[in-house]
């Protein structure tokens, strides 16, 4: 009974005080529903989202600080009960909303009626971009949120652009020149024409090797510029990787204004170039194929231009030429001409000739330079100029280079000693950080005979990449004059100019003149009027083996005539 009596009595006691426990409960939730809702605030006015909530008539619950800084508004416009209508009105004076506010709110309006999430993108005046979330709400309104995604979108903007241009040039790349080239074509098959250039400058690997790599990438961007200068905005202009480039040329009408492009293109990369102290002369090589002539798919097309290509720097170089059929056999013989190259460095194919250079005080004999020369086993001799341009390209120049040295030392170890020899370097050994030691150990026979002075040479002076900065640059003690230059001297007054020029600025620095090629008596006149030092060619002597050097010292006599 007392038990009982004492929960009826407990049960009594709570069930008398029933509006005061309802009041205590209800405290304590206002109190913490308070405090949820000011941490909430908290939150939401600290995201890097912009944050909004609609009610169903499109007026404005909540907007978090984020949101009015982002788009630059008034607080005091933007505030609970402001319709979407004026909000966006606002956003539209400040421009940072640049839509139709009608078809923004019927949009809008729409997808809140049907309860869908939406996702877009708006951008302002200024170019910011902004991410929109827009998510419905029960009893019809919804939460929007805004995020500024500029930096964003730039990145990957940036990205997509990378991935399809050139670092260095901002040209687009092979993978955008295909894309290209796969379009256009398809306007080919509906009767328009195309051409598909591949350019190579000349020579490039010697600025890289004698100038360095910064200068080469400074000229390979104004390469690009110039390119740009000429060519039309639907024309397509590519980098493909080293000095190589390639046109797609649209709305061709006759292979004439592909020629016309490439005699442009030449006229403007042949124009001197100046950086960082160096007047760089520079050349190109074009290969064009013409679409549907030649080929209508992206690969073949761009394989018989780069097949032209080679044919252009097979004439020589600096010139352009039209793919042909008979193209695809040259370049087959040239690729096997590499492989014999290699074979013929490890069977020792390869000999020296030596040609005489000839005062032309006394027409004495005073030094010979060592031509390197290849007995192909089936070909027979060949010429340097068929396989030193594949050496350059191969990187084979340098160890060919490397065996002429030690060669010529051994060969003309017991020729007289007042007889000088001289071996051409290419800029690839210049720039070989083994070059002192293997001219030393080339030289080791040589100094236990003599006290030896080796002089240096500027080959080719005034062709390619051979010009005046180099003189100051590098301790020259002679300029050879290009063989060009001799064989036009009686086509009219400028290159007896050219030489003359030569001759005295050679004369100023204390530096020796040698004219090469001379092979009539009237250039021979002409040079030693114009008071050119030493010469060399077929008008004395062309090259000979060693033996036959030996048997003319053994003769005794070093005055040559000409014949």
């Amino acid at each position: 009974m007392n038990k009982n009596k004492g929960r009826d009595s407990g049960a009594a006691s709570i069930l008398a005080f029933p509006s005061a426990a309802a009041a205590a409960v209800a405290g304590r939730k206002n109190s913490e529903q308070k405090e949820y809702l000011t941490l909430l605030d908290t939150v939401l006015s600290n995201m890097s989202q912009g944050v909004l909530l609609f009610d169903a008539e499109a007026r404005l619950v909540f907007c978090n600080q984020r949101y009015i800084e982002m788009y630059g508004l008034s607080p005091e416009i933007v505030v609970p009960g402001c319709r979407l209508g004026d909000l966006l009105a606002h956003r539209k004076a400040v421009g940072t909303f640049c839509g139709d506010t009608d078809v923004y709110m019927a949009e809008v309006a729409e997808l809140a009626a049907q309860g869908k999430n939406s996702t877009g993108t708006a951008k302002a005046a200024d170019g910011r971009v902004f991410s929109i979330i827009r998510t419905p709400v029960s009893g019809g309104g919804w939460i929007a949120t805004h995020e500024d995604i500029t930096e964003r979108q730039r990145a990957e903007e940036r990205i997509v652009h990378m991935a399809r241009h050139d670092a260095l040039t901002d040209l687009p790349n092979r993978t955008m020149l295909r894309e290209r080239l796969e379009y256009e074509l398809r306007r080919v098959k509906r009767g328009e024409g195309l051409a598909m250039l591949c350019l190579d400058l000349d020579h490039f690997k010697s600025v890289n090797d004698t100038l360095g790599h910064p200068i080469g990438d400074e000229l390979l961007k104004v390469v690009a510029e110039r390119l740009r200068g000429c060519t039309r905005a639907p024309d397509t202009i590519a980098r493909l990787g080293g000095d190589e480039f390639a046109i797609v040329m649209t709305g061709m009408n006759d292979p004439a204004d592909a020629a016309a492009l490439a005699k442009r293109i030449r006229e403007s990369i042949t124009r001197p170039y100046y950086i960082d102290g160096h007047q760089i002369l520079a050349d190109i090589s074009i290969g064009i194929s013409v679409a549907p002539v030649d080929a209508v798919e992206p690969d073949l097309l761009l394989k018989n231009a780069d097949m032209a290509l080679y044919g252009a720097k097979a004439d020589g170089r600096g010139t352009y030429r039209f793919f042909e059929p008979e193209m695809d056999a040259r370049m087959k013989a040239r690729r096997e001409l590499d492989m014999d190259l290699r074979k013929a460095m490890v069977k020792d194919e390869f000999e020296l000739y030596y040609q005489p250079l000839v005062n032309l005080q006394d027409n004495r004999i005073t030094a010979f330079e060592a031509l390197l020369r290849w007995n192909h086993p089936v070909r027979g001799l060949i010429s340097p100029a068929d396989f030193i341009p594949i050496a350059e390209e191969t990187g084979l120049i340098v160890p060919l280079g490397e065996w002429v040295l030690r060669r010529a030392c051994l060969e003309t170890s017991k020729w007289p000693a007042d007889i000088k020899v001289a071996v051409n370097l290419s800029p690839s050994q210049l720039k070989s950080r083994n070059l002192t030691d293997v001219v030393m150990d080339a030289l080791e026979t040589l100094e236990k005979l003599r006290a030896l002075g080796v002089q240096i040479a500027l080959d080719d002076f005034g062709t390619g990449y051979s010009s005046l900065s180099y003189l100051r640059s590098f301790p020259f003690d002679k300029i050879k004059i290009d063989r060009s230059f001799i064989q036009d001297l009686s086509n009219g007054t400028e290159p007896l100019a050219i030489v003359h020029a030569v001759a005295g600025l050679a004369k100023s620095l204390n530096m020796i003149s040698t004219a090469e090629g001379v092979e009539t008596k009237q250039q021979l006149e002409t040079l030693q009027a114009v008071g050119c030092v030493e010469m060399q060619g077929y008008l004395f002597s062309k090259a000979r083996p060693p033996g036959e050097i030996e048997r003319m010292f053994l003769q005794g006599d070093r005055r040559v005539a000409a014949t």
